[in-house]
């Protein structure tokens, strides 16, 4: 099975539009099992299954994002869809340099952004308030990014981020909060699963 066709199925299977992927698909079935009444575990359950499909994170290192956000101020689901949302690649795909959070993640292992000047490969690497992203200098012809820039111009960036398309960088203003996060999560439920 191709890969496209793959994520379009567990999307499916999640009950995620492919449109929160990066995928501009539609999806002509119902959610899967949509008749079939789920317990209030196998809910929590596919919430959580469904932030870490959309974001792209192993259950290793969504449990240390859970602890992360848990251990914080503030409300823990909505400090952990900061946490996601702080990623690179997530960053890298909200300023429109990818066309889905999985090609994003590619690009960052490339080493094909620096931060602050910096150049890093880690996806999972938390930006910070200030911070500037950039595509480097020797990456700025990579057809990647070019055709994500000119298909993704539409795509609106979060008031979150600062994007400045001529040079290929963008800076984050301040981190995102629960009503900048456009994803059909329902953090509570993965929150209440983790505390069981």
């Amino acid at each position: 099975m191709s890969d496209n066709k793959h994520i379009l199925k567990r999307s499916r299977a999640l009950g995620i539009e492919p449109g929160f992927l990066g995928y501009n698909k539609k999806s002509r079935r119902n959610p899967s099992n949509s008749n079939r009444k789920v317990s209030e575990y196998g809910l929590q359950l596919r919430e959580k299954q469904k932030t870490k499909f959309i974001y792209g994170v192993q259950e290793k290192q969504f449990r240390k994002y859970f602890e992360m956000a848990n251990n914080a101020k503030g409300k823990t689901g909505d400090n952990l869809l900061q946490l996601l949302e702080s990623r690179l690649d997530n960053v890298v795909y909200r300023l429109g340099y990818a066309s889905t959070r999985r090609q994003a993640r590619m690009l960052v292992t490339h080493a094909a952004f620096e931060v602050n000047g910096q150049k890093v490969d880690v996806p999972s690497f938390l930006v910070k308030a200030g911070d500037v992203i950039s595509v480097r200098e020797s990456k700025k012809d990579n057809g990647a990014i070019k055709a994500a820039v000119e298909t993704e111009a539409a795509r609106p960036v979060p008031a979150w981020l600062e994007k400045d398309a001529d040079k290929l960088s963008g800076k984050v203003i301040r981190l995102a909060a629960r009503e900048d996060i456009d994803l059909p999560v329902e953090e509570h439920l993965i929150v209440e699963l983790y505390s069981r």
